[in-house]
């Protein structure tokens, strides 16, 4: 769980917070370590955040300081308050000897193993974080007001996605940190907003994780990405807690959102409140012409699908009707589709095809619907394959390092090396409770 500043922090912003009267301060450029020559705001192991300083690492982290820069044998976060929500440019650098990976907010994969060695000079990194507020501010035909955020689970434990702070988890073998800068990003920039479930949000602890947590990791910082979604929604809620009217006050035009419902909103079929070729489809035009109506671009995904075999080895079809109301909904309003559902058939097939039970691998524990880390991040790969497959203005974005993938030939789970964030937790996402 983040520490109760975020909470305190969190009723600060929802309470005062006015994007109208909120002015650029001094882009903040912090340094570490004991070093002469430090550029920007010296911040000291021992510097822990208050929100009246305004930046400082988290308690834990178990900081030594160099003289130049600070490191620990264990994960450690450092945080910064920005001026306003909204799209800021990181650059982060390294000193020699670090191994470390580095996660933003609620464990979003920006930088992946990064290795410096002890006798190479620093090495530097940029990414970009997407901030955001509750606050919906009055824009067109947008009602002024606040997503309708669940307590206490986006009030406290998912604190750190809805301040105007940027948090950073330095990871892996050897973390170690010597400067960071953070700067707003251009107006310009184009911003991946995402909509979803439990399958797609940010998820606060391990082992639980999406593949809107890894989908960062695929991208240059020439685009950013937003992710929106919450465990346990339908496209319904999504209009009705006022997420998609957030995205829309701050969407512009060159913006996409790429949509992945279906696992929450089956359970309305039992409710008799609604269907897959009916409720469901309908909900999908009113995100569409939303989107398009404030010059976004909207992509569609379904769902993927959840974990079973039938006797012969198969992949059990859980999801197929909502798979296929998405994919006609796609042809009939001419937005671009992603089988996210087809694509996790193929990847779950693949490891079972290495022995019994061997696809718990992609999964969290027990669980047949969340993901891991890995889950996560091969299901991330998926998707930016399709983006580069169908030609999709988002693959020149791609970073370069991404080759291809194929899921029927995914990474190998016995060797793969994100490390775990240090927050765990047995308690399961919200939804899909009878799967």
């Amino acid at each position: 769980m983040p520490p109760p500043r975020h909470l305190q922090l969190f009723l600060i912003v929802f309470a005062v917070y006015n994007l109208s009267t909120a002015t650029e301060s001094t882009h903040p450029r912090f340094s570490f370590g004991s070093g002469p020559n430090l550029v920007g705001t010296n911040v000291g192991a021992e510097t822990l955040f208050t929100t009246a300083r305004g930046y400082g690492f988290e308690s834990g982290g178990a900081l030594i300081t160099r003289p130049d820069g600070v490191e620990s044998t264990r994960p450690f976060y450092f945080s910064a308050t920005v001026p306003m929500e909204g799209n800021y440019l990181v650059t982060v650098t390294f000193p020699p000897r670090t191994d470390a990976t580095i996660k933003a907010e609620l464990r979003r994969l920006v930088i992946e193993n990064v290795r410096v060695p002890s006798d190479a000079p620093a090495a530097t990194r940029t990414f970009l974080v997407n901030t955001r507020i509750p606050k919906i501010a009055a824009v067109g035909d947008l009602q002024p007001g606040a997503v309708r955020l669940k307590a206490p689970r986006e009030t406290t434990q998912e604190a750190w996605a809805w301040d105007n702070v940027i948090t950073l988890e330095f990871n892996g073998a050897h973390p170690a940190v010597s400067a960071i800068a953070i700067t707003p990003a251009p107006l310009s920039t184009p911003t991946i907003f995402l909509l979803g479930d439990s399958t797609v949000c940010d998820q606060s602890k391990e082992p639980f994780n999406s593949w809107g947590q890894m989908f960062p990791r695929w991208f240059k910082p020439e685009v950013v990405i937003a992710n929106h979604a919450e465990s346990g929604e339908t496209y319904r809620d999504s209009i009705g807690r006022r997420r998609l009217d957030k995205i829309l006050s701050v969407m512009k035009p060159g913006d996409w959102l790429l949509m992945q419902f279906g696992h929450n909103d089956q359970k309305q079929i039992a409710a008799k409140t609604g269907g897959p070729f009916t409720t469901y489809q309908a909900e999908i035009k009113k995100h569409v012409d939303a989107v398009r109506a404030h010059g976004g671009t909207p992509l569609i995904l379904s769902p993927m699908e959840r974990r079973g075999f039938d006797a012969a080895g198969k992949v059990i079809s859980s999801l197929a009707d909502y798979a296929e109301a998405a994919r006609q909904s796609a042809q009939q309003l001419k937005v671009a589709f992603i089988d996210l559902n087809a694509l996790s058939k193929l990847f779950y097939a693949a490891l079972e095809a290495r022995g019994p039970e061997f696809s718990r691998q992609a999964f969290a524990g027990q669980d047949n619907t969340h993901h891991n880390n890995y889950g996560s991040y091969e299901l991330s790969k998926a998707i930016v394959q399709a983006i580069r497959d169908q030609k999709l203005p988002l693959a020149k974005f791609i970073v370069d390092e991404f080759t291809s993938f194929d899921p029927a030939h995914p990474d190998d789970p016995l060797t793969f090396a994100i490390p775990a964030s240090p927050n765990f937790s047995n308690q399961r996402p919200l939804g899909d409770e009878a799967k």
